[in-house]
């Protein structure tokens, strides 16, 4: 195998100690340039920061003093609104009434009208035994306190936004531990099936938990997914690593057409996973569709960070990433022009690149498209509940504590997000039910989560996501800041529709940014599902409009109600918008086939 080469590293200052206590310093890097740095320790910050780790590291990273203050905004508003407690007392006698009637009814008549639909999104209580009696009063009950809650903790004028949304989740979690789905006495299910294998499901259940919890604490990835391995199940388009760094590691995939795209593809994937749920199983990879349809792919593969990469920020991660991965690019096919997308942060940061390259006249992109990413942060999504000057002080001593935020870490604020269905259905399936769910590759690579650098997430948070400096054309790179309104590149953004990082109402603010031709396509799915959307996925749809820098903007609610549905994958189309702006095709650059093979190392990490 040949050796690989190496980019000169720029120099670090030591990790920061405290972000409020601290003077600007500047990270020197070997071409002349300056990426801003924020903190210097200060001795006073020390035993802050200390408790705020020790909080930090009992709450999973959650501030305490975030969430007692929403409570107590909210609680005092309620308590000196007398005329709201009458109106929820009288809300709550009304429900009551209904729940009655409809109790009545379902005795005498043996059926009756419910009271109350759950929202479509709510799995728990759509099998037909829970329209028998009792369960029928029981899962009424439930909703309408779901309802009852929302609106009292939705409802009280004067609580700030934020916090009626933070003391709105809370409420819906503990109230969701609660729910009669999961508890073996009140859930029809569990009941027939512990009839049925005279409580042998409970004796596998309890194995199952067993199980969990050994993997849980010896690090070990969840059952069933071993046979799901990187380079030899998943990740196994044919492939070359071209290119590494501390950073990244440069794959180039083998062209399997006699002639290809004279601009190559260069896909930037989010560094809080491994790359590959964009070429997971030869089904379903998007790389080996690709490829397939003519493209020369380059991916990066990013390291997963330890504690001595504390100090790398989001600086490093632009030039030791995506500016890299460019240049090499360009050396290695010596194409002038170059189709780039990015994925989920990959996106976010290609956006910072792309504004930055256009600012400074670099006119290499030849396409842009985003895959599920944004640019504006006004509205993030549920993760918004969690971000404020509190939260992010905690976070960051947390992080400065250990160099970096472990993958645990953001696995468990993934999954208390999405606790029905990442938390309580697999406590319904796996430990009363006594069953295993059948692994699948997406799984597996969910499982794969990596650590972020102190200094980079604490950028992001802060610069990104809790002042949305990039949408408002503050943003500093090189001493100067970027606008996405100077990116001219054509377009395609992919949103999905039941995107809960990346909602796709968010995403479509794009086109307020930009100034440039945008092609904008919202398909059905989550933020991973709906993105590994292979032609032949069933149940698959799409809309999607192409709009120029002159026409008119049209707010998202109007676009979704005046676009038609496709049917299918969005994967055709977006190939057949590269295709039209693509040259004529010319014979593939192979890899040198001496060079060590794809998946890398890095993706081991």
């Amino acid at each position: 195998m040949s050796s690989l080469p190496r980019t000169e590293q720029p120099s670090v200052p030591p990790l920061p100690q405290n972000r409020e206590a601290a003077l600007p310093v500047a990270i020197a890097f070997p071409d002349g340039g300056q990426a801003e740095y924020g903190l210097v320790p200060s001795p006073y910050a020390v035993p802050d920061r200390m408790i705020h780790a020790l909080w930090a590291s009992r709450t999973g990273g959650v501030s305490p003093v975030a969430l007692w203050l929403a409570g107590l905004d909210w609680g005092m508003h309620l308590a000196i609104s007398p005329g709201k407690q009458c109106e929820l007392a009288h809300h709550w006698v009304q429900s009551s009434y209904r729940l009655l009637a409809y109790a009545s009814e379902c005795v005498i008549k043996q059926e009756s009208k419910r009271c109350i639909e759950p929202a479509p999104s709510d799995r728990r209580f759509r099998n037909e035994k829970w329209q028998a009696w009792p369960f029928n009063v029981i899962h009424q009950a439930f909703l309408l306190q779901q309802q009852f809650l929302d609106e009292a903790t939705l409802s009280v004028r004067g609580v700030n936004e934020r916090h009626r949304e933070v003391v709105n989740f809370c409420a819906r979690q503990a109230l969701d531990m609660m729910s009669p789905s999961n508890f073996a006495l009140t859930n029809p299910e569990v009941i027939e099936k512990t009839a049925r294998e005279d409580g042998w499901n409970f004796v596998k259940g309890a194995f199952n938990f067993l199980d969990d919890l050994t993997r849980y604490y010896a690090d070990k990835p969840p059952a069933g997914l071993e046979k799901f391995r990187p380079g030899e199940t998943i990740a196994v388009t044919p492939g070359k690593v071209v290119y590494s760094n501390d950073l990244i590691e440069l794959i180039q995939y083998e062209p399997t057409t006699p002639n290809v795209s004279p601009e190559p593809m260069l896909i930037v994937p989010a560094w809080i996973m491994k790359y590959y749920v964009l070429d997971l199983s030869p089904e379903n990879s998007l790389v080996k569709y690709l490829v397939g349809e003519g493209f020369s792919v380059f991916m990066i593969s990013w390291k997963n960070p330890g504690p001595a990469y504390h100090d790398y920020g989001l600086d490093h991660y632009r030039r030791l990433g995506v500016m890299a991965a460019l240049n090499e690019i360009q050396r290695i096919t010596a194409a002038t022009k170059v189709h780039m997308a990015g994925y989920c942060l990959g996106g976010t940061l290609l956006a910072i690149a792309a504004a930055a390259m256009a600012r400074d006249n670099d006119e290499r992109i030849k396409t842009l498209t985003f895959l599920a990413a944004q640019t504006d942060f006004t509205d993030p999504g549920e993760l918004e509940l969690f971000i404020s000057e509190s939260q992010l002080t905690f976070l960051e001593d947390m992080m400065a504590e250990f160099g970096v935020l472990s993958a645990r870490h953001m696995a468990a604020t993934f999954q208390f997000l999405r606790s029905n269905d990442l938390i309580w259905s697999r406590w319904l399936h796996d430990y009363l039910m006594g069953e295993r769910r059948e692994a699948i590759d997406l799984m597996a690579w969910n499982a794969d989560a990596t650590n972020m650098p102190a200094r980079m997430h604490s950028e992001y948070l802060h610069k990104i996501f809790f002042e949305n400096q990039l949408a408002q054309g503050s943003y500093i790179v090189d001493g100067r800041p970027i606008a996405l309104s100077d990116i001219r590149a054509p377009v395609f953004s992919v949103a999905t529709e039941q995107d809960h990082i990346a909602p796709w109402n968010s995403v479509y603010k794009f086109r307020i940014f930009s100034d440039t031709a945008l092609t904008f396509l919202l398909t059905n799915g989550g933020h991973n599902a709906g993105i590994i959307s292979e032609p032949g996925h069933r149940n698959r749809a799409y809309r999607v409009t192409t709009s120029g820098p002159d026409d008119p903007y049209v707010d998202p609610q109007s676009w979704l109600d005046q676009t038609p549905v496709h049917e299918g994958s969005w994967w055709p189309e977006w190939v057949h918008w590269l295709k039209e702006r693509s040259g004529d095709p010319i014979p593939p650059t192979a890899p040198d086939k001496h060079l060590p093979d794809a998946p890398g190392s890095y993706i081991f990490g």
